[in-house]
């Protein structure tokens, strides 16, 4: 299994200019921000989340951290790749969508129950721009690993933003559809439980599962 990064918890006045001082203590101590996320703001206190490699020094930045005039509190938190770790999401007809993440989430406990952590995200929508704009923010979701468009039809700037996601990364897997986007994907499935579990295989370490053989392929 891979190392998770450690993430920060650090509460700040929410103040400008507080976020460069915060990241100047992690230049100070030549430390990598491997991914911030900042959080809540209530009363003028605001919060934040930093990950850093698993072997950075963890208890020197959480010092140096809680001696800015800023910040309020740093804690070493548990990482959200430990507790959620890497994320199927899947997106298109209600119908669809539902029997995709049945089978994702029938798979996924397979694994996490032999060490994985892996999450399912799901959101029903219609629509080629709407979908499109899912699909395109997919690249922005945290520990987001595997796309399955379930539908009946998408094309046009639905696989735009495939073709887009793909270019940085992401694996994309659609239902046996209508339209452009079967042609984009990565890989085509005809049945929703099956593409569900496929993703799922697709991601987990402990699976035997190389997406990268199956390109262009149809089940």
């Amino acid at each position: 299994m891979a190392e998770f990064p450690r993430t920060l918890l650090i509460e700040t006045a929410d103040a400008p200019g507080v976020l460069s001082r915060v990241a100047a203590v992690f230049a100070e101590r030549r430390e990598n921000i491997a991914g911030l996320q900042t959080l809540r703001s209530v009363e003028g206190r605001a919060a934040m989340t930093i990950e850093v490699e698993s072997g950075a020094d963890v208890a020197g930045l959480v010092a140096a951290l809680a001696a800015l005039p800023d910040v309020h509190r740093a804690t070493l938190e548990p990482s959200l790749h430990a507790i959620y770790g890497k994320r199927v999401i899947i997106i298109g007809g209600g119908a669809q969508v539902g029997q995709v993440a049945v089978g994702a989430i029938s798979e996924a406990d397979r694994h996490n129950i032999r060490g994985e952590r892996i999450s399912v995200d799901t959101i029903p929508l219609v629509g080629e721009h709407a979908l499109a704009d899912a699909v395109g923010a997919v690249a922005r979701l945290p520990r987001a690993k595997i796309l399955v468009l379930a539908g009946a039809i998408m094309g046009g700037a639905i696989t735009e933003a495939v073709r887009d996601i793909q270019h940085q990364g992401l694996k994309v897997i659609a239902l046996n559809m209508v339209g452009s986007v079967r042609d984009a994907a990565d890989l085509v499935v005809t049945d929703p439980l099956q593409a569900g579990v496929m993703a799922v295989m697709a991601i987990a370490d402990t699976a035997r599962f190389d997406m990268q053989r199956q390109r262009g392929r149809q089940y």
